[in-house]
């Protein structure tokens, strides 16, 4: 499930709005606008492609394993790094200094998370609530500029101009994404309930051709099912690629702005 959810609907989707986007006009679409825009897509697109290279290899071998587990935790690190490169541009559009302060910080913090995530040490689970808090710190570092935002503009101003509302809620879902992953909800208060992937598109099909008995039992197995496949690992994925949708139609705002 995480293959599907990471490669067609997020990476896929991404690739192709950055390919549109690239090749539009320049009376259309700036070069300067393309090139931030480009810098959370390609953000986007690493952490979702090495999010699925992981899950699809992981198994090859331990090295291999340990090696793409790693890149899939530098990805979400590159992914926050581009998301904030949009925000800040328009934010501070007018103001060149802030705007590369920020730059770099964000760029600083989300370099030592990749730094972090490349240790074994910290790739173990009694270090994942650490892992996690890194990266949760390197989220939160984004409420600096927002809040410098509010002080000189206002806060409506930042709600309306500035897609603050967009960005909160952005922020919610990675933060959400985190500690689900970081507390191992629900497969550590069910254990062996959601280790289980059944496709079950077939089973709702192979229903038609039985019993109204037997299509009930069987559409009940596939419900149980549906649960079964959503450990933490899973849903933290859903959330990542429901924030980032989210922080792209953020940036659609406050670039029309």
């Amino acid at each position: 499930m995480i293959v599907y959810c990471s490669l067609l609907t997020g990476c896929g989707s991404f690739v192709a709005i950055l390919v549109y986007i690239i090749f539009q006009s320049e009376h259309y679409v700036q070069w300067q606008d393309k090139a931030v825009q480009s810098a959370f897509f390609v953000g986007a697109v690493l952490c979702l492609g090495f999010s699925c290279l992981f899950h699809t290899l992981y198994c090859h071998s331990e090295a291999i394993g340990k090696l793409f587990n790693k890149l899939d935790y530098c990805g979400i690190a590159v992914l926050t790094m581009g998301s904030f490169v949009p925000y800040l541009y328009y934010s501070f559009y007018c103001s060149f200094w802030p705007k590369i302060i920020y730059l770099l910080l964000i760029i600083a913090l989300g370099t030592a998370a990749i730094v972090v995530s490349m240790f074994d040490k910290f790739a173990s689970p009694p270090y994942r609530p650490l892992r996690a808090g890194v990266f949760i710190g390197l989220g939160l570092s984004g409420l600096i500029p927002c809040i410098h935002y509010c002080w000189f503009e206002g806060f409506w101003s930042s709600v309306e101009n500035a897609s603050l509302g967009w960005l909160i809620l952005m922020a919610l879902l990675y933060i959400g994404g985190a500690i689900i992953y970081a507390v191992r909800i629900p497969e550590r208060l069910f254990p062996g309930r959601f280790d289980l992937w059944v496709p079950t598109h077939f089973l709702i099909f192979s229903s038609a051709g039985f019993s109204i008995s037997n299509a009930y039992n069987i559409c009940t197995f596939g419900l149980n099912n549906i649960f079964k496949c959503f450990q933490s690992h899973q849903i933290f994925h859903v959330f990542v690629v429901a924030a980032a949708f989210v922080h792209y139609h953020g940036i659609v705002k406050i670039a029309d702005f």
